[in-house]
């Protein structure tokens, strides 16, 4: 499977993952910086989650201090599924019952070991499908109808 990773300075503890998913067989694109110097998430979120919509990776893997920005920033992506999961049942059900195809991951007040783990468990959780298939098509449909282009076009217009 192909996977973009990427990370910002709080995220730097987390490039570990980069090696275990290679080791697990993965192709890894990596995005993510090497320093501490501080950057914008949303900056070094973009080029992953464009990939990732055009098909060019299969899933998305994003790192900050918290999860949180990250995670804002891929679902405001039409076509981008993004659970933030602190947790491996997290995990396990984003994949399983919602098709998440990325992840985002906190590195402060979360071990190495627990990412590790939550990682593993949502590149090895295949989609159920079945019922949950309708419901991730409603989640697309939701995305289709307010794209974020025609919102900033209609902002536009109330200036």
């Amino acid at each position: 499977m192909r996977v973009a990773f990427s990370n910002d300075h709080a995220g730097l503890d987390s490039r570990h993952l980069i090696d275990e998913l290679k080791a697990a067989g993965h192709e890894v694109v990596d995005y993510g910086v090497k320093t501490t110097d501080s950057v914008d998430y949303p900056d070094l979120a973009g080029p992953a989650l464009r990939d990732l919509v055009d098909g060019k990776v299969d899933r998305a893997i994003l790192v900050c201090g918290s999860g949180i920005g990250m995670s804002m920033v891929a679902n405001r992506v039409v076509g981008v599924r993004c659970a933030l999961c602190t947790d491996t049942y997290g995990a396990e059900m984003s994949r399983r019952h919602n098709n998440s195809n990325c992840l985002a991951l906190r590195s402060r007040h979360q071990s190495e070991a627990e990412n590790s783990e939550i990682s593993r468990i949502w590149m090895a959780t295949e989609f159920e499908g079945g019922r949950h298939e309708r419901r991730v098509e409603k989640i697309e449909a939701v995305g289709a109808a307010c794209p974020a282009d025609r919102l900033l076009h209609e902002g536009e217009n109330n200036k």
